[in-house]
């Protein structure tokens, strides 16, 4: 061989294994591997290893028809777990190089996993590679590199065939360019080696590492995704890095084109500022932290007969902040009346005086009959008693009254996040910007802002805290305040 690719070896001072795969879907999840190809090329020379492996699962026909691989094949192979050592060390501190590397290196890192092994090789995709060294074409697939470069089909869509596919683009390719283009090429990939190809590395360089909101986007004006950190460069990073081994990172990256951030002076402000942007703007691929149409909690009430009864009201007419006795937020009636059947059958309640199953007169609940209720129903407890253990059971999920006269604000650095009875109103710089939101500013009570305001009053120190009720005059510096 000539010493042309030994020199370059030396710049990454790694041997290089050219991979591929066969599967038996793209979930890498779900489907499982059929078929392992690692051709390495050191300084010793080209050494290849291929082999069959039992997935332990169906083969689609469609799948057989294009790889050839049938399940008489495999039928007698070991499985992945039986090789998993052995495919391990043949890449083990080499350079992976596989053409979209993502599914590639995915499929292999999900089921080392599986195996207990952890793999973190670096990764080379040859994509991008032609990306990057033919930036004039448009096609850049397996086929389409075949018949630019005239590369020699052996198997295609075959573990080694393919492998050696990608080491003839790979000669060829730096006997084109020379080991200085290459490294470069390689530097580029290692660098920021998980960023999407709509990214540039210069954008990631330019988000600050300290707290805030990111945002990523598609084709469109409207988020695919929104987060927060306290690191955002760090955080947004991690989504790219983390893409080839989670399928949800890996869908969040193929489809992102553009991302925006907004600094905060804090956590709080980051989760803030999170929590009213997702409900607001409704992000595709953000799940956690959407508003709760159904948001309810219960509130006792005394029947005719003394019994506590538990009932429904939703966020409409409740009065969070302001209202004593109400008891859990849930996300719909249905959560609601889970949770409170959950307590009951651990408290030996009578879920037909809760109104959770139907009482006929004179008859014990079903929940007596198997011992779940201590039979408040037929008369074997008092209403005292029941009202009772029934306070007690929901004690912990009783939410916090208001506990100031009026409105607050949170200090964070030079802000000042303004918040009433529960509800965020916004965050200010300046002193006018205070009473404008206190003026014009409609809150709305909502369960991840409860809960996070009242972790973090629980935090503040108390300097931290500015009553609100009777402003100072609006010449009144903030910092003052």
């Amino acid at each position: 061989m000539p010493q042309t690719p030994h020199k370059f070896l030396s710049m990454t001072d790694l041997p290089l294994a050219f991979v591929d795969i066969e599967t038996t879907g793209s979930h890498f999840e779900r489907d499982r591997i059929t078929e392992v190809a690692v051709l390495t090329r050191s300084s010793e020379g080209v050494v290849g290893y291929e082999q069959l492996i039992n997935p332990e699962c169906a083969i689609p026909s469609f799948i057989q028809t294009l790889t050839g691989i049938t399940p008489e094949m495999v039928i007698d192979q070991l499985p992945f777990e039986q090789e998993a050592k052995k495919i391990f060390d043949q890449l083990q501190d080499k350079l992976f190089i596989a053409h979209n590397a993502r599914f590639d290196h995915g499929f292999l890192k999900a089921a080392f996993k599986r195996v207990g092994l952890d793999f973190k090789p670096k990764v080379i995709c040859t994509v991008k590679l032609s990306r990057f060294l033919f930036p004039e074409e448009k096609r850049h697939n397996l086929d389409a590199l075949i018949q630019r470069h005239g590369l020699v089909v052996t198997q295609r869509h075959r573990a080694m065939g393919d492998a050696h596919l990608l080491y003839q683009f790979w000669t060829q390719c730096l006997e084109q360019f020379g080991p200085d283009k290459m490294k470069e090429a390689i530097q580029n990939q290692l660098g920021h080696s998980s960023l999407p190809p709509h990214i540039d590395s210069e954008l990631i360089d330019r988000i600050p590492d300290g707290p805030g909101v990111y945002f990523f986007y598609g084709d469109n004006d409207l988020p695919l995704y929104i987060g927060k950190s306290k690191h955002l460069r760090t955080r947004v990073l991690s989504h790219f890095q983390s893409a080839l081994g989670n399928r949800k990172e890996m869908k969040l990256s193929l489809q992102v084109k553009r991302i925006e951030w907004t600094e905060t002076q804090g956590e709080l402000g980051a989760l803030l500022l999170e929590s009213r942007l997702i409900k607001k703007l409704l992000p595709q691929m953000n799940i956690k932290l959407r508003r709760s149409k159904e948001l309810c909690s219960w509130v006792l009430s005394e029947d005719d007969k003394g019994y506590l009864r538990p009932q429904l009201i939703t966020a409409k007419i409740m009065k969070a902040g302001e209202q004593d006795a109400m008891y859990g937020l849930f996300p719909s009636h249905r959560a609601a009346q889970l949770a409170l059947s959950s307590i009951a059958k651990k408290s030996l309640l009578c879920e037909g005086l809760l109104g959770l199953v139907k009482l006929t007169a004179g008859n014990a609940c079903f929940g007596h009959q198997v011992k779940l209720c201590a039979g408040a129903c037929v008369g074997k407890e008092s209403a005292v008693k029941h009202n009772l253990r029934l306070t007690s059971a929901l004690t912990r999920l009783r939410l916090s009254v208001w506990p100031f006269k009026g409105p607050i604000g949170i200090k964070e650095g030079e802000e000042l996040h303004v918040v009433d009875q529960w509800c965020y109103l916004g965050t200010a710089k300046h002193e006018e910007d205070v009473h404008d939101l206190l003026q014009h500013a409609q809150g709305e009570f909502d369960m991840d802002t409860y809960q996070l305001l009242k972790k973090s009053l629980k935090a503040s120190a108390p300097e931290h805290i500015v009553h609100l009720s009777n402003l100072r005059p609006k010449t009144t510096a903030l910092e003052e305040l």
